[in-house]
Parts: C-alpha cells; structure tokens; sequence
C-alpha cells in the first residue's frame, strides 16, 4: 500500500474516503492479490479499495454468502 498519499478513493464509486493528516477517517476494504503460475495476470498485484456502501451491494450478489464472525474485543 502507498505510504504518504493524501487522497484515498473508492475504486466503484470514486468517493473520497480518508484524508491523512486532517483527521478524517473512514474504514475501507483494501484487497492486495499477487497473481501466480495458472492465471492470465501471472506477475501482476493488483490492489484496490472498496467504500463500505459498495461492498454491502458487492457482497449481497454472492452465491454463497459473507461468512460474518462477531469480534469480542476492539482495538
């Protein structure tokens, strides 16, 4: 992930969703694949982010659904 970018946005919908140094914050999906041997993308990182809006619609078209744990204790 970029170090010292200002700027953060949603690669579906194009919101801005975190300003460093300002304070404002909002939390994102990050996804960070390395494509191996068998792929078409062999060599490739793909990486993106993801709103929380967009992966409730994303995630509410899957076959199978979200496997959801409660976490007992936050950071």
């Amino acid at each position: 992930m970029e170090t010292g970018k200002k700027e953060i946005y949603c690669n579906c919908c194009g919101k801005k969703l975190l300003v460093e140094k300002t304070g404002e914050r909002e939390d994102y999906l990050f996804v960070s694949k390395e494509w191996g041997y068998f792929s078409g993308k062999d060599g490739e990182i793909h990486q993106f982010r993801i709103c929380e809006a967009c992966y409730d619609r994303w995630t509410a078209q899957f076959a199978v659904p979200v496997c959801v744990k409660e976490q007992t204790e936050l950071l």
